[in-house]
């Protein structure tokens, strides 16, 4: 029996569609919802976990020296430049004295007629005192009224008044001649402690303020890192304690150093604690203050114990766990657990024993649901 046309055309859309139906069964089931999630997995282990701090912070300096005039000038001379070395008294600078010599001269002048004054107050004085003593020896002998002996008294009381007051004025002027003295010699900038000149604020014929910074100094043995390391994370830190420091400048290299203290007052804003990191030997050049540096300050060792990588952990709702393959499936388990390292390996205090097998990376999010597969890496996932 001949099948028609029809019955051909059926024949061939059924195999057709057949053929669909098992392809889109084969494609839910390898790559569709229905796929199971491709995994990778790690051992709990059981060993000793050193964690480390990271932190990071610009160069500074301990002791730094600005050096300026004490009133307000123009500066006359500046005898070094950025990057020099000067030694603990050398003469870095000079103001320009403008009217102090005329002023001190002027002084020294007023000076004279104040001593002047003293001795023609105390002449008088002299004389005052000898008249008093003679009219009372005149009154005695009835040769005199004691209208006449008080008239006296009282201008030997005004003459020693007038040598207290020249006196007091000649004071005044050597106290103000004194001041215009230390005012000539401050006109001398000079270095306070050996260093490193880092900064020339101005230039000579700029006018400056009483006070205002000329000159930077620093001292080269007191250099160190101002570095910052996240409160959270910050348990443990303490003074001593050794640290690797890596400037911008020298990306291939590490430096060695330590904790030198912890400030008392941290950062309330950015929730960060204040450390200043010293080097165990000052690289060689120095580098510039200001620039960027990252700290690695290493912790005492922790006792042994289970370590599990950091990117197994996993959220569900309030709970904090990882999924743990029992039977080839994946079961979440709850987990508490304590410090971690830079390594990306953190403790686990309870919830899983050692040797157990967990799940690290995932294809995609993972339910209690999940049908897993466990491959070696995953593209675009694994590091």
């Amino acid at each position: 029996m001949k099948m028609t046309a029809m019955q051909r055309r059926k024949i061939a859309l059924i195999a057709v569609l057949a053929i669909l139906v098992v392809s889109l069964g084969y494609v839910a089931l390898r790559s569709g919802p229905l796929a199971p999630v491709a995994v990778t997995t790690a051992n709990v282990e059981s060993r000793s976990l050193r964690p480390a701090l990271f932190g990071v912070g610009t160069i500074d300096a301990e002791r730094t020296y600005r050096v300026g005039p004490t009133f307000q000038g123009r500066v006359k001379s500046l005898t070094v430049n950025v990057g020099d070395r000067v030694v603990a008294g050398q003469v870095i600078g000079e103001m320009d004295p403008v009217d102090l010599d005329d002023r001190l001269t002027a002084q020294a002048s007023a000076m004279q007629g104040a001593v002047a004054s003293v001795s023609e107050a105390s002449a008088r004085r002299a004389y005052a005192a000898t008249e008093a003593r003679r009219y009372e020896r005149l009154l005695e002998a009835q040769a005199t009224s004691e209208e006449v002996l008080a008239a006296k008294h009282q201008e030997l009381v005004s003459a020693e008044a007038a040598v207290a007051t020249a006196r007091s004025n000649l004071d005044r002027m050597r106290s103000d001649y004194s001041g215009l003295q230390s005012q000539r010699g401050n006109l001398r900038l000079v270095a306070p402690a050996s260093g490193i000149v880092t900064l020339r604020e101005v230039e000579p014929g700029a006018v400056v303020a009483g006070g205002q910074t000329v000159i930077e100094i620093i001292d080269p043995a007191s250099v160190w890192v101002n570095a910052r390391i996240d409160q959270v994370s910050s348990a443990g830190l303490m003074a001593g304690l050794p640290a690797r420091i890596q400037l911008r400048s020298r990306g291939d290299r590490t430096l060695q150093g330590r904790v030198l203290r912890i400030e008392p007052r941290a950062d309330a804003v950015t929730e960060e604690t204040l450390v200043k990191v010293i080097f165990d030997t000052l690289p060689a050049p120095l580098p510039p203050l200001g620039e960027y540096a990252e700290v690695t300050v290493d912790l005492s060792p922790l006792p042994k114990g289970l370590v599990i990588p950091n990117a197994a952990i996993r959220r569900q709702g309030t709970a904090v766990g990882v999924w743990k393959i029992e039977d080839g499936d994946a079961v979440f388990v709850p987990v508490a657990l304590g410090r971690t390292d830079l390594a990306g390996q953190v403790q686990v205090l309870r919830g899983l024993t050692a040797g157990d097998t967990i799940i690290v990376y995932s294809e995609a999010e993972i339910t209690a649901n999940s049908s897993i597969s466990i491959v070696d890496n995953i593209p675009g996932v694994t590091p």
